[in-house]
């Protein structure tokens, strides 16, 4: 499949009056059309920075450089504020972490959903509208679609404002979805059916989605490819495969370790990942999770390690990979590993 995305050497960093906060550090990625790719990590380690650089949408304390972020052959590097405004809902779309305050509460549903259908179709008459809202509604498995869109959102379930949300980010049907941690306010029940909506929808109108997470299992329900950051950079990508059952990176052990299921599974407590991120004010010498890493080489707080090739489709930052590193087999449970 084509690339729909192509992210090249993209970073993010905010001056503060504390300093320069590296957020997202020369970062490289492809998403393939019709594709689910999920980017993990403990919170601060930049995944929504990442979505929101290619969106356009940090605040002006924000210094974004790159080297070329191409999305159906549109280069977004450089783009005026107005040409942004043109391409946003149209060729991308974001959905946001918390729907209650993404949605306006003095407005009903419909009348949000048609805004969005409205502002890039102006001509299109009201009529039709009304129904595109209606399609859109039942697109996102809302029930008694005439009825809801008479409500606002403080009437609907966490749930309930998550499809609303879903719904006005495919108002003009986008090539390209963000998704920054749609589950995270939802109970275990609700973010499943939200999950399942978000892989139905991609299959339906083959819209590729970059879904954001801190959860391993949350997307392994959904994920086509998976990308660990940690430290505002990818520390290992590949297949949902590849990365759950053949991980090569120690952080990413970690998060497998951390998960509930694989604990209960073999009758342990979980194992919590020591220590805490770095700081990226002043991010430390050689590999940034050198200090966390019970199998760190001395080479690791010397040199942060470049990408290496497990195959094809597999790469992880990490000395491990050398040749000339020592053979690790860590416990990693039912997860086999190589």
């Amino acid at each position: 499949m084509p690339d729909l995305l192509e992210v090249n050497r993209l970073s993010v960093r905010f001056d503060t009056p504390e300093g320069r906060i590296l957020a997202v550090r020369d970062v490289s990625f492809s998403l393939a059309e019709g594709e689910v790719l999920a980017i993990v990590g403990e919170s601060g380690c930049g995944k929504s920075v990442l979505c929101k650089a290619i969106a356009r949408l940090l605040p002006k304390s924000a210094h974004v450089e790159a080297e070329s972020i191409l999305l159906d052959g549109v280069n977004l590097a450089g783009r005026s504020e107005r040409e942004m405004c043109r391409l946003r809902g149209k060729l991308f779309s974001m959905v946001f972490q918390d729907p209650l305050t993404a949605l306006d509460p003095t407005l009903p549903i419909g009348r949000q959903i048609a805004e969005a259908v409205t502002v890039h179709n102006r001509r299109l008459p009201r009529r039709a509208v009304e129904r595109r809202v209606l399609e859109l509604m039942d697109l996102v498995g809302m029930e008694q679609p005439q009825e809801k869109a008479r409500m606002y959102p403080h009437q609907f379930s966490g749930g309930m404002r998550q499809r609303s949300a879903m719904a006005i980010a495919l108002a003009a049907s986008p090539r390209l979805l963000f998704a920054d941690e749609p589950t995270t306010a939802l109970d275990v029940t609700i973010q499943a059916q939200i999950l399942d909506l978000l892989r139905d929808v991609q299959r339906k109108l083959h819209t590729s989605t970059v879904l954001v997470s801190h959860d391993l299992g949350v997307v392994a329900r959904v994920a086509d490819r998976v990308a660990v950051m940690y430290a505002g950079r990818i520390v290992e990508t590949g297949t949902a495969e590849e990365v759950f059952y053949d991980p090569r990176h120690p952080y990413t052990w970690g998060l497998m370790r951390a998960l509930p299921a694989l604990a209960i599974e073999e009758g342990r407590p979980l194992s919590p990942i020591p220590g805490m991120p770095p700081t990226l004010l002043a991010p430390p010498r050689g590999d940034p999770f050198a200090c966390r890493n019970e199998y760190a080489l001395a080479i690791d707080y010397e040199q942060e390690p470049p990408l290496m090739r497990v195959s094809d489709t597999h790469w992880a930052a990490t000395w491990l990979l050398d040749p000339r590193a020592p053979r690790i087999s860590p416990p990693l449970g039912g997860i086999p590993h190589a």
